[in-house]
């Protein structure tokens, strides 16, 4: 009933922030969207970017089936509850591993509160749900196979575990371990085990080798990403890792690895060893070419938070009643956190403010998107006037709102003038669309003149 009432709450404050914010998607979340669409109309080709993900396919399919508009609209409310879930699953798990305190009933919900706050402030979280973007899905995932497995319910959390194996590479040894796990321990999970372990590949390589060129086509777009870290590689993506929160956050994960440590807890242990494992594998990925960029260690930084507001909670809770100067001692040191947090929370708030007013000229501008495309004659006729070319930046926007595979819509503008073969230039100038045709055959001049935008 709890579960019902909070699943409940978090949809319907999605769905309010989806409208007070007016989200749009970006790049990657529209290319997201065409894909559903796409397989519908049997014309699926992902040799364009965005970069394969199994993961947001089996939204943007059922999504699509309702509609273009209410496609994008479904994927914004489902991205934007996932990484509310996500703050919430913290708070649970903070909650949880502070443990029962009978003489301190409060101090499990004071770490349940660091570890939602915290998520909530992760840098560039926001800007995440703002564009739609599923990291914070896939780290929610992580977390609810954490709160599953804790729980006793070895199926959810194996299948969380291959959900969330579909959004990222990093998560297939986790669901790895995990399976191999419970086939030794949990001998009726076996069936389940080889099933999960069989789709993960399935889904990350047929449906590339059908639909494009390679099958590894989602590594080969990922390589040579502007993003990638220059000099040394472990050392930039633990400096990506830790420029995720704040200082007094940073200290306050320290310390909990620290206690987790003094107190041989298995679980804390466990936990900071899947931590550091993903850490790792991303390091790994840096080496071998591919970006690691900070919203690929959401996950392990997130478990970072969940144990640092858990360890707030476990002092709190077990701080020697006497003498009284210590047990002041450990308040004064968990308030000094909390002071120390502010500034940080100020920052993001100011961000945040700045995205949200982003997030508003992004509405007006697929909004004249939509009606530019109309008032031309649709995208049919569009389409007849010449290949539809646009900048990189909007290339998956304009490949959503035509209707069109994202690889169908060129993205390098001079490259196809240059060629003198008729094309569609669609550019936003001063918050203005326009959709020029050039080198139009010259049967076609008549009726492409029009297009001006």
């Amino acid at each position: 009933m709890i579960a019902a009432v909070v699943t409940g709450c978090v949809l319907a404050v999605a769905a309010g922030w989806v409208v007070w914010t007016r989200m749009r998607p970006t790049y990657d979340a529209y290319g997201w969207l065409v894909w559903g669409r796409q397989v519908l109309h049997w014309n699926l080709n992902t040799d364009g970017a965005p970069s394969w993900k199994p993961l947001t396919f089996l939204f943007s399919l059922p999504y699509a089936i309702v509609g273009a508009n209410p496609q994008m609209w479904l994927w914004m409310i489902t991205a934007s509850a996932a990484a509310l879930a996500g703050a919430v699953l913290a708070g649970h798990l903070a909650y949880r591993l502070t443990g029962p305190v009978p003489r301190r009933p409060w101090a499990p919900w004071v770490a349940a509160a660091f570890a939602i706050v915290g998520v909530l402030a992760i840098n560039g979280y926001s800007e995440l749900v703002l564009i739609a973007n599923s990291d914070p899905l896939i780290m929610t995932l992580c977390l609810g196979a954490i709160d599953c497995h804790l729980s006793g319910r070895r199926r959810a959390a194996f299948l969380l575990l291959v959900l969330a194996s579909l959004g990222r590479p990093e998560a297939w040894a986790f669901a790895g371990l995990y399976g191999a796990w419970a086939w030794r321990r949990v001998p009726s999970t076996r069936p389940l085990v080889a099933a999960g372990l069989l789709v993960i590949p399935v889904a990350w390589f047929v449906v590339p080798a059908v639909t494009s060129h390679s099958w590894f086509i989602s590594g080969d777009l990922a390589l040579g990403s502007p993003n990638i870290i220059h000099g040394n590689k472990v050392v930039g993506v633990l400096d990506r890792l830790r420029d995720l929160y704040p200082v007094p956050l940073q200290l306050a994960a320290i310390f909990a690895l620290a206690l987790a440590v003094v107190r041989r807890d298995r679980v804390w242990l466990t936990l900071a060893g899947a931590a550091l494992l993903w850490v790792a594998i991303e390091i790994a990925f840096a080496y071998h070419g591919w970006s690691a960029v900070p919203r690929y260690l959401l996950e392990p930084g997130a478990v970072l938070l969940v144990l640092a507001a858990a360890a707030v909670g476990w002092v709190l809770a077990h701080a020697s009643p006497a003498p009284r100067v210590a047990r002041w001692a450990v308040t004064a040191v968990v308030a000094a956190l909390a002071v120390g947090i502010v500034p940080a929370a100020r920052s993001r708030a100011r961000v945040t403010h700045g995205e949200i007013d982003d997030s508003h000229r992004a509405a007006s501008q697929l909004a004249r998107l939509q009606a530019l495309i109309a008032d031309d004659g649709g995208a049919g006729r569009i389409e007849t006037c010449g290949e539809i070319v646009t900048p990189l930046t909007y290339q998956s926007e304009v490949a959503w709102a035509m209707g069109l595979n994202v690889g169908s819509v060129g993205w390098q503008p001079d490259q196809a003038i240059a060629q003198k073969l008729p094309i569609v230039l669609f550019t936003l100038e001063q918050g203005r669309w326009r959709a020029r045709p050039i080198h139009t055959l010259p049967a076609d001049l008549i009726r492409c003149h029009g297009l001006a935008g």
